[in-house]
């Protein structure tokens, strides 16, 4: 049965999968990644692989009805593309017949789905974490995110400006937004392993977000 949570979970739930069954359901506490970010979080596992229309569409339902923050973490049930808010479906309708298109609720470029570590965070516009800038929340979930790397042996840093000699030029490193690295976008040997997207509404800010790097040990310490 799939749910769409109704946001009004009270701080000492902190996580039910949008799939509910008597195995696939875990409770916890924190999520390493974002410990100390908020003082209480909705985590939600997903654990059904789905399309990239469905996926968006969960997302958007979270940024909706969601009362305090929420990250959800999911994976494609075929190969996908995202691209953002404001891109136009002609600079990826090429891409069709080998994968799945979705355009995001957020911003920013083309991103390939299928082997990345995928989630979005939902801050309502209620919360205090809400009033930071943009900017702010993003590198703050970014360090969070390398902490959890590092934390697993892995390289891992976070851009301190946008490094253009970061990029690679290689067409398959998935396509253009990983291509090259914006602020506060987590690196790994000089490759952007880590980006993201926001939107703001009047209900509250949405970040969706992928990291190429989601070894089995990292996402055991992100409590995946």
């Amino acid at each position: 049965m799939t749910v769409i949570p109704d946001g009004r979970a009270s701080p000492a739930r902190t996580e039910e999968s949008l799939t509910i069954s008597e195995t696939s359901r875990d409770v916890s506490t924190s999520l390493d990644m974002t410990k100390g970010l908020f003082a209480s979080l909705n985590v939600y596992h997903d654990i059904a692989s789905r399309s990239a229309a469905v996926n968006m569409a969960i997302d958007e339902a979270l940024l909706e009805t969601a009362e305090i923050p929420t990250i959800r973490f999911y994976t494609w049930d075929h190969p996908a593309l995202s691209f953002g808010y404001f891109g136009k479906f002609a600079d990826v309708e090429n891409h069709a017949p080998q994968r799945d298109l979705a355009r995001r609720w957020t911003g920013g470029g083309i991103v390939f789905h299928g082997d990345d570590l995928t989630y979005s965070i939902v801050i309502p516009a209620t919360e205090p974490a809400f009033s930071e800038s943009s900017r702010s929340i993003y590198e703050k979930i970014h360090g969070a995110l390398r902490d959890a790397l590092v934390s697993e042996g892995q390289d891992a840093v976070v851009a301190a400006v946008a490094d253009r000699g970061a990029g690679v030029s290689d067409a398959d490193y998935n396509g253009h937004c990983f291509a090259n690295p914006v602020r506060a976008d987590v690196l790994s040997n000089g490759r952007k392993i880590a980006g993201a997207a926001q939107r703001r509404t009047r209900r509250g800010l949405l970040q969706q977000g992928a990291n190429y790097a989601p070894s089995a040990t990292t996402k055991r310490s992100m409590n995946i």
